[in-house]
């Protein structure tokens, strides 16, 4: 039952792998708990000794206790499993040759239904081949981030472990990875004056075997969570762990990193944050060349980031000293646009990182354009409506001009538009290279020169181009010069 009286089911989780010396007495210590709603959910992770035997003669004795059984998958696995066949408001894991006080998990269940606590654990010693107290230093997120301070058997909300993701397989430290998860985001702890947990150390254990972080843990760490690290250690978690914060530190003094967001996205700091740790791993690649563009979701955004190739040295030292970078210079100029009524994906922020005080690299953010077709889109397939959308482009380019505003890579896939049956928006893209002052008759119709076109195409957007700009229709037509006509 999820509740007995007040009382709400705690779920206790027992991955067990080749433990039949063990496991009678970490199940007979969870049986004298004083706490009245508990259910025991065991999973054997493929043992090959009697562990399965002992588990399934104390589930044929006890309602509450459920046994299941697995292929050798690991420790992680073997949690989830018995976290998902779980049936309880509260989770609590204990492996399967340690041991808990009676009192732990009525303790632990009083404090964590305390306001706004997500982790409840308590005091532990040592038991076995070595004793003793267990001594944890006080807890600190900051800390946390740079080495597990909190033993296995600490009880949490389900609902939590869903939104953490669960225990992440084949890693090591595979519980100081799932705090991580589970706290980066906020919630109280809760550390009890009782000693409750019984670690026990023998010869093999894991305690024993992986003392030393494995360098792929630090990398996944940090390509899962970024802007954990970057808000409690000013940067990624390095090998060296303890002195990850100052090296960080020295290093933001070399290579200073500047994120400027759009005031109506302030709550995707911490995404802006993480791009150089995750770009080249997340997203889905819109575009690959000289430049890339990748898509992210994120918080009910659709994020296009275009990250620019890193500058030869000249530029380099440009971009560092003298002039804004093309990643700052794509997010102003699309502020410029929007200010003068053209249509452009709405700028949510761009990221520079300098090395040595020179630029290194750097992101442009804007959100997903609604347009869901390019200007090349018109050699491929037919448009009922192609002359009134070039209607559309010819008066956003004449727009763009009387504003002072020449787009100088003007190309077939930096005009986006969509067929719509009401109105045919335009939007224009790829904005770093832009000029500003008076465009006239001869510098304006030159500009559509990279646009291929067929006679009947160039007839129509000069027409228009003309008439928004009051220039002469025949003179427009005789300067065009379009990328290609037929």
């Amino acid at each position: 039952m999820k509740y007995a009286g007040n009382m709400p089911l705690v779920s206790v989780i027992i991955p067990v792998y080749n433990s039949d010396k063990f496991l009678e007495e970490t199940l007979l210590s969870v049986l004298s708990s004083t706490y009245p709603n508990v259910e025991i959910v065991i999973v054997d992770d493929g043992s090959t000794d009697d562990s399965p035997a002992i588990a399934a003669r104390y589930a044929g004795q006890y309602d509450h206790i459920h046994f299941l059984q697995q292929a050798n998958a690991g420790t992680s696995v073997a949690r989830n499993r018995a976290i998902e066949a779980a049936t309880g408001e509260y989770i609590l894991p204990v492996d399967s040759d340690d041991r808990i006080s009676a009192e732990y998990i009525s303790l632990a269940v009083e404090a964590i239904r305390g306001d706004g606590v997500k982790l409840v654990y308590s005091e532990a010693e040592f038991f076995g081949d070595r004793t003793g107290a267990f001594r944890l230093p006080p807890f600190s997120i900051r800390l946390l981030a740079r080495r597990n301070i909190i033993h296995t058997c600490g009880m949490y909300r389900r609902e939590d472990w869903v939104r953490a993701g669960g225990y992440i397989a084949h890693v090591g430290r595979e519980d100081w990875v799932f705090w991580i998860a589970l706290l980066k985001d906020g919630g109280k702890v809760v550390r009890l004056k009782h000693t409750g947990f019984y670690y026990r150390i023998r010869a093999g254990s894991k305690r024993t075997e992986d003392r030393a972080m494995q360098n792929h843990t630090i990398d996944m760490l940090n390509g899962l969570y970024p802007d954990f690290f970057l808000r409690e250690l000013k940067g990624p978690l390095h090998y060296r762990r303890t002195w990850s914060r100052l090296i960080n530190t020295c290093r933001g003094w070399l290579f200073a990193r500047r994120i400027v967001l759009h005031p109506d996205c302030k709550e995707l700091e911490s995404f802006m944050s993480g791009l150089p740790a995750m770009f080249g791993s997340r997203g889905e690649t819109m575009y690959r060349g000289r430049n890339e563009l990748r898509l992210f979701r994120r918080d009910g955004y659709e994020l296009v980031v275009k990250s620019y190739r890193r500058p030869q040295i000249p530029n380099a030292v440009a971009y560092g000293f003298l002039r804004p970078s093309k990643a700052e210079r794509a997010y102003r100029h699309a502020l410029r646009l929007l200010a003068d009524g053209i249509g452009t994906p709405a700028p949510v922020g761009f990221m520079t990182c300098r090395r040595w005080f020179l630029l290194a690299d750097s992101y442009s953010v804007s959100l997903r354009s609604a347009c869901p077709f390019t200007y090349r889109d018109f050699a491929t397939r037919s448009f009922p409506r192609r002359d009134e959308i070039l209607e559309a482009i010819a008066r956003t380019t004449a727009r763009m001009h009387e504003c002072g505003i020449l787009h100088k890579d003007y190309s077939a896939g930096n005009i986006l538009f969509d067929d719509a049956p009401d109105t045919i928006p335009v939007e224009i893209v790829d904005l770093n290279r832009m000029s500003f002052g008076k465009v006239g008759l001869t510098k304006g119709c030159r500009n559509f020169e990279r646009l291929p076109a067929t006679t009947a195409m160039k007839a129509v957007m000069a027409a228009c181009y003309a008439r928004e700009r009051n220039f002469d229709v025949r003179t427009c037509t005789a300067k065009m010069r379009f990328g290609k006509e037929e």
